[in-house]
């Protein structure tokens, strides 16, 4: 039996004393703090040392440091340097990210409460929060922090504020009668108080049931703890590139060694120093000092200009690849601010424009405006306003409330239609709170005139009571079916009337409330949604990114804000948290696919439903702001947590933070995600043919049993300066047209495509043969060998800034696509500068084997580079005819 469910004896019937106020005796808390441990939550923190050793744990790591031993063994100590640079920062950036998840542990920690009102051994003391046992009796006020799961035996006007914990924005009003429903989510556990939660009213009593880890804040911290993170797409496709480009390197390498071994091409050192030349240059030293550069700056450009701020670089391009966003509801597609927006007075039904606590909007009759404010109207607006004790103040441009939601939104709606307020002097001589028990709110006023009025806000059915206790001829069925009507549209319904003539009345009790009632009218509230959202929601669905809603309200609630938004083009499906617990593992995976809303959800569904999305192979983005969001925004492959209204720990449990709350700002992420991804695929089809060229120049030179074409020297200035001056052309690449039209990759997919891999193969072949082509016939005229080198390396480098405005877009080089990133002309020009340098300069002949070229030697190649942008055009129009012809 859940505590929830046990009633007071129950409760107590492991105390010594049968008088709660007793408490434990000394002796048996002592006993049970040995037994139980500290009421505090342990995190198992990684050794700092261990964590960056991690880092250097995968494929890519291995390749860069094969590479850096080859080139200290060949004496290019700068290639080494940089290489090691680029090891370094990679472990760096992998260190920062897992060490930011052992902060969301501490962060949660924080919320712990620090001291405890106990009785024990019958006297009431103040004690350190850790020292709490099971069975204490813990006394809670109002700004208590509540500092453990507590049964609640004894309640006065207690309301706790749990929004962090299960998302509901009201405080809920406690009680201690027991509650006999099994599995009730945490949201309707009314007789209970969770820790790290805030009393906000009243007192009560309550036996602690749960400590430490045991509590549901300390659930939610061992599976922070325990959520295991997915590698990134882009981490497993280049993990994957990186052994394929190893294997084919180390093959050929092997391969070649061993035939001249064999054929006695080379002396075993001139042979060994030559195919480790291969490898070096075959070796795309400069992808991952490229991709980090493009992720950084895409990094950098979310947070200035987009109010996105990404933790870790890998997880900016994670959001190109999402398919399902998973979402809290309140504060996130809502405003989280409770407005009025229907008004029945008999049978007539008034609208309310304007969203939000800002008192700024009109009366609507029939679909027209009215300015006419009708004696019962008026006195509706002012119950609304008087059996209230929230406040409205207004801070430059914004309001804000202090107190409730619903409250908030009556004060909205007084000052919102009563613009030219009578003046009306009155006095509030006493309130009775809202209590789950009576479900409504009375105020007692006194009138300059000194009349006194009683207004009552509350649940229909209790006002429906009074009403018909007054006036046995009330139309409770009509009532009824407009409430219905109401609720059926996802709105809080409110009723409220008035007691005319309570003039002998000084205090107000519940008593006072079932004679003289006059009933006014009911109301709709909600709780608005985001207008960006919808804008944003529809732009994602052309992007097929699913939205899904996991909120703790009403499921009627949750499904029509969905429908209200568009969460999705065809019928909605709805689930609840209780039903979702009854099914098995493979039906949770397609209940995952299939529904839209998860109503009334404990943290632990969340983290399920995040799971079952990924074994469903869904790349899932998790939004949320509360503690009970953490786990599951650690265990999504991007979680994404609210800059202003988000709690410490989700934040820190999460990828990235909207600076702005603004749930659109994600459809911008998305697209720069999806930007970010297909320019590090460019610059890597763009790489890797022009690093397998040199390999290729110098495999067929081994092959062939020819003179060495290029210098080591000239090697490491093509892949280290060439290449890595060039490929910054795709950091400011801007998106292709359709980029939010396209389906999201799928989460296997390769990063290079079987087509991708036919282009990659005959680049490098055309570029190696151009470049020895060049280099014999200028050999067969009589140039110097050096003479035909330099001109090799400037064919290899222009071959690159030529197939550079192939790969930079799927359209035509030849259109207006290739001036779309003029930043990339400006980078041409720095590279033709350094190869006039490198040409000319007789320090950089020196260092770098070259020499100067006439006029001839210029034309043959611009002649050769371009020959390799004439190809691919080729290839691609061919490919674009090829599938205009399949559709």
């Amino acid at each position: 039996m859940r505590p929830y469910q046990k009633n007071l004896e129950e409760l107590l019937q492991n105390y010594e004393q049968e008088d709660p106020l007793q408490g434990l005796s000394a002796k048996t808390a002592t006993k049970r703090l040995a037994s139980d441990g500290p009421n505090a939550l342990v995190a198992k923190k990684t050794p700092n040392w261990l964590l960056f050793i991690r880092q250097f744990n995968n494929m890519i790591i291995y390749i860069l440091l094969f590479a850096t031993l080859l080139t200290l063994f060949l004496g290019h100590y700068t290639d080494a340097i940089v290489i090691s640079v680029v090891i370094i920062a990679n472990a760096v950036i992998g260190y920062y990210q897992e060490a930011n998840a052992a902060d969301a542990l501490a962060k949660i920690k924080d919320l712990l409460a620090t001291n405890a009102t106990v009785y024990r051994d019958g006297i009431r003391q103040d004690i350190d929060a850790t020292k709490l046992v099971r069975d204490d009796v813990v006394f809670l006020e109002a700004g208590d922090q509540v500092p453990a799961d507590l049964r609640l035996i004894k309640t006065a006007d207690l309301r706790i504020q749990e929004s962090a914990l299960t998302g509901e924005a009201d405080a809920v009003t406690k009680h201690a009668s027991a509650l006999k429903t099994a599995d009730l989510p945490l949201a309707e556990q009314a007789n209970m108080a969770f820790s790290s939660t805030t009393v906000v009213n009243g007192s009560g009593l309550g036996v602690v049931v749960a400590t430490g880890e045991k509590t549901e804040l300390g659930k939610i911290s061992s599976a922070v703890a325990s959520a295991k993170t997915r590698p990134t797409p882009l981490v497993k496709e280049i993990n994957a590139l990186g052994k394929t480009v190893s294997l084919c390197v180390l093959g050929a390498a092997v391969l070649l060694f061993i035939l001249g071994f064999i054929f006695e091409t080379y002396s075993l050192p001139v042979l060994t120093l030559a195919i480790v030349t291969m490898i070096v240059g075959s070796i795309p030293e400069g992808l991952p000092a490229t991709t980090s550069v493009i992720l950084a700056l895409g990094v950098s450009d979310l947070a200035k200009n987009k109010n996105a701020i990404v933790k870790s670089l890998p997880s900016a391009e994670t959001l190109g690849a999402v398919d399902v966003i998973a979402t809290d509801k309140t504060g996130t597609l809502t405003k989280n601010e409770m407005t009025v927006t229907d008004i029945y007075l008999d049978e007539r039904h008034f609208s309310v424009s304007g969203s939000g606590y800002a008192p700024t909007g009109a009366l609507f009759i029939n679909g027209e405006a009215t300015t006419e404010r009708e004696a019962k109207l008026k006195e509706l607006l002012l119950a609304g306003y008087l059996a209230n004790d929230t406040t409205l103040t207004q801070v430059d441009d914004t309001w804000t409330i202090n107190g409730e939601p619903t409250d908030g939104a009556f004060l909205t709606a007084y000052h919102k239609l009563m613009p030219n307020k009578e003046s009306v002097q009155l006095e509030k001589l006493d309130l009775l709170p809202f209590d789950s028990f009576h479900r409504y709110m009375a105020s007692l006023v006194q009138f300059s005139n000194g009349a006194k009025k009683i207004y009552l806000k509350g649940a229909p059915d209790k006002l429906f009571n009074f009403a018909q206790q007054q006036d046995p001829t009330f139309k409770r069925s009509f009532w009824q079916a407009k409430a219905d009507h109401l609720a059926n549209q996802g709105k809080r319904v409110v009723a409220l009337g008035v007691i005319k003539d309570a003039d002998q009345i000084t205090e107000l009790e519940h008593k006072h409330l079932e004679t003289g009632f006059t009933f006014l009218g009911l109301t709709g509230i909600i709780d608005p949604p985001r207008p960006e959202v919808i804008a944003a929601l529809r732009e994602m669905n052309k992007a097929k990114v699913e939205v899904k809603m996991i909120t703790g309200d009403a499921p009627l609630t949750a499904a029509a804000i969905g429908q209200q938004l568009g969460l999705a083009d065809g019928e909605l499906h709805t689930i609840t948290g209780v039903e979702w617990d009854q099914l098995t593992a493979e039906q949770k995976q397609k209940a995952a696919v299939k529904h839209q809303i998860f109503a009334r959800t404990t943290p632990e569904n969340k983290l399920e439903i995040i799971e079952a999305l990924q074994q469903s192979g869904k790349v899932t983005a998790m939004t949320g702001d509360g503690v009970n969001d953490a786990p599951a925004l650690k265990k999504a492959d991007i979680g994404v947590s609210m800059g202003i209204k988000g709690t410490d720990a989700a934040k820190e449990a999460s990828d990235m933070i909207l600076t702005d709350d603004n749930f659109a700002t994600l459809a911008t992420a998305i697209k720069e995600g999806r930007r970010i991804y297909d320019n590090i695929k460019k610059s890597i089809l763009f790489l890797l043919p022009t690093s397998f060229a040199e390999g290729l120049i110098i495999f067929l030179t081994i092959l062939f049993n020819q003179e060495m074409p290029l210098q080591a020297t000239q090697l490491l200035w093509i892949n280290l300066v060439s290449a890595i001056t060039i490929q910054f052309a795709f950091i400011f690449e801007p998106g292709a047209r359709d980029l939010m039209k396209r389906p999201p990759r799928k989460s296997n997919s390769r990063l290079i495509s079987g087509r991708e891999m036919l282009q990659l193969g005959y680049v490098s072949l055309l570029i190696a043969l151009v470049g020895l082509g060049a280099y014999e016939m200028l050999i067969a005229t009589g140039a110097s060998a050096t003479l035909a080198s330099t001109a090799m390396v400037n064919i290899i480098v222009f071959s690159k800034i030529f197939y550079l405005f192939n790969i930079r877009t799927e359209e035509s080089a030849f259109s207006s696509a290739s001036f779309t990133n003029k930043k990339a002309f400006s980078i041409i020009l720095l590279m033709i500068l350094l190869q006039m340098g490198l040409t000319y300069l007789p320090f950089m002949q020196e260092a770098f084997s070259t020499t100067g070229m006439q006029l001839g030697e210029w034309i043959l190649t611009i002649v050769c580079g371009f020959s390799v942008l004439a190809v691919t055009e080729l290839d691609k129009y061919l490919k674009f005819r090829l599938a205009r012809a399949r559709n």
